[in-house]
């Protein structure tokens, strides 16, 4: 069975953020609440020193610690789906911000409002569609909170497309995010294919879990420029 996970080389890395725009289109961007984000840091000692960049979005851990404590207050309204990416159910969230306050990774966003990107000047592109012409994932309400999907509405279009086995090497069926890097930095496919890329790049290129301590069980491998740190 496919184990799909992201690779994301910061060697190749130049902090464009051309990912962080692509994912706002692609996945209706919620000012305040952002699914993707870019981390910088210098290394080195003056005047030897190096900007090295950091794409930050969920890790889709195989043992969520945002699940288990929506879990534990009962909402349960976090799950993990075929893909295995960790998806939350606006319908059933409340807001609490309890998933935001246990992520190792500071993931989750609790949206405080739905305000327009054009306050005043009439719904644009994505603010435009009715709530019944979106994928739930897209379906966003006010005071609940938000994160990355893995853009399971192109996955899930692979599967009813019966093209399950073009995730990650067609654009439709790719996450957006991993699509539009300009240096190739990031690759999305089956781990469990020793033959796709992602599986390539995590042998050839010694790719690691970000705090792998907590036991979360990262989808998403880096590869860390030298002298930084997991």
């Amino acid at each position: 069975m496919a184990k799909y996970v992201r690779v994301i080389d910061t060697r190749k890395c130049m902090g464009c953020r051309s990912c962080v725009a692509a994912c706002a289109v692609e996945n209706h961007f919620t000012p305040g609440a952002p699914w993707s984000a870019m981390m910088e840091y210098e290394v080195g000692t003056y005047p030897q020193v190096k900007k090295i960049y950091t794409p930050m979005g969920c890790m889709h851990c195989e043992h969520p610690a945002c699940k288990a404590a929506c879990d534990y207050i009962g909402r349960k309204a976090i799950s993990k789906n075929a893909f295995g990416a960790v998806i939350i159910d606006y319908d059933k969230c409340n807001g609490c911000g309890y998933c935001a306050s246990v992520c190792p990774y500071g993931v989750p966003q609790v949206n405080k409002s739905l305000q327009p990107l054009r306050p005043g000047k009439g719904p644009i592109g994505s603010e435009a569609l009715p709530a019944d012409a979106r994928h739930p994932t897209h379906r966003k309400k006010a005071n609940t909170a938000e994160k990355c999907t893995l853009c399971s509405h192109k996955l899930e279009k692979a599967v009813a497309d019966g093209k399950a086995d073009r995730i990650g090497k067609d654009q439709e069926y790719t996450p957006t995010c991993d699509l539009v890097c300009p240096v190739q930095a990031r690759v999305f496919g089956d781990i469990e294919d020793p033959n796709s890329e992602v599986s390539k790049r995590i042998k050839d290129g010694n790719a690691v879990q970000l705090k792998k301590q907590f036991n979360t069980g990262p989808q998403v491998y880096y590869i860390l420029e030298e002298g930084a740190s997991s």
